[in-house]
This record gives C-alpha cells, structure tokens and sequence, in this order.
C-alpha cells in the first residue's frame, strides 16, 4: 500500500464518512510539536517528520498525530493550509523567543497573514496605549511592516517593540502551550 493510500485509509476510518470528499471537511488541525531529530513518522508512513500535527475530527472527537504538513495538504482546504502554515510560522517564533532570539517585525518572522491571524485570534489587547481598540496596534505594525528600516522612526521601533513583547509573545507562550500535544 503506498503512502497516500494509507493516509486516505487512515482518514476514512477516523471519518463519519466513508467518502473521501466529504471526510477531509470533518477535520482540524489542533496541535502542533516538533521533532528536531526528524525521528517521526507520519501516519502515511513518510519518515522524518519535522512539524507534527494534530488533526481532530469535529463529528466524532477521533484524533490523527501524528501528521506531516504534506499530508494536510491531500485535504485540499485551504483553511487546513493557512492553519498548518501559521501554526508552523508561530512555533518558530516561539522557539526563537525561547533561544533568547530578538524577535522583530521582519518578513522573515511575520508575514501579513500571520498579522491577521494574530489579530483574529486575540493576539493584540486594548490597552491605554491604544485607546483600547486592539486593531489600531494591527493597523500599525501592518504599516510598519516592509518598512525600510532606516524610515521608521526611533518612536515607531519603540512602539513595535512594546507591542511584539507585551502582547505577541505572551499571546504565542499560551498559544503554543494549548497547541503543543502533552505526552
């Protein structure tokens, strides 16, 4: 049996349905972990796995881990894709936040979809900074973001970084501690 005939296997018999179509729209990503040794291997039975994931089935609570990107992508739902992508793009961030890396408001570490991501999920607060409306400080480091370094003000770079350290990396520590599978 090859790879993606065991995951479509192993789909449908974790599936309400039977039909391979109508299985994928059951599912969701719900964790994410990481195997720096690629040690793992998917249930399709790709070894060396990086990014495990979690999916859960919303009808009937069966779980799948774990689950490499790829396979997510069979699903062909671009909800799964964008999830998977921004779960994988935040455990990044947090592992460098956790090596003590500065994290900065480059294109390398965020994009604008994670910005939204983060936006929609809660990530920024009302604060008096703000005049407790979260999406003025979504607004601003989408204005900031791309900006040439050299043409963003010391004031600006300060207000970046209050944001980034007060609320994205909280947000991230607790995200990542409800993603991240428990042994």
């Amino acid at each position: 049996m090859s790879g993606i005939e065991h995951l479509f296997e192993e789909v449908l018999d974790a599936s309400v349905s039977s039909d391979w179509d109508e299985a994928v729209n059951e599912w969701d990503v719900v964790g994410i972990d990481e195997d720096g040794n690629h040690d793992t291997s998917c249930i399709c039975g790709k070894e060396g796995l990086r990014y495990l994931f979690t999916i859960q089935n919303r009808f009937n609570g069966n779980e799948l881990f774990p689950i490499g990107s790829k396979c997510i992508g069979k699903f062909e739902r671009a909800d799964l894709d964008l999830n998977t992508a921004t779960y994988q793009k935040l455990f990044e961030l947090f592992n460098e936040y956790e090596r003590n890396k500065f994290i900065s408001l480059k294109s390398g570490m965020f994009s604008r979809k994670l910005l939204e991501f983060l936006y929609n999920d809660g990530a920024f607060k009302p604060t008096v900074y703000n005049g407790s409306d979260p999406y003025k400080d979504y607004e601003f480091l989408l204005s900031m973001f791309n900006k040439r370094e050299e043409n963003i003000t010391k004031k600006q770079n300060g207000k970046i970084k209050a944001i980034l350290l007060n609320q994205i990396v909280p947000y991230i520590q607790t995200k990542m501690g409800e993603l991240r599978r428990s042994e």
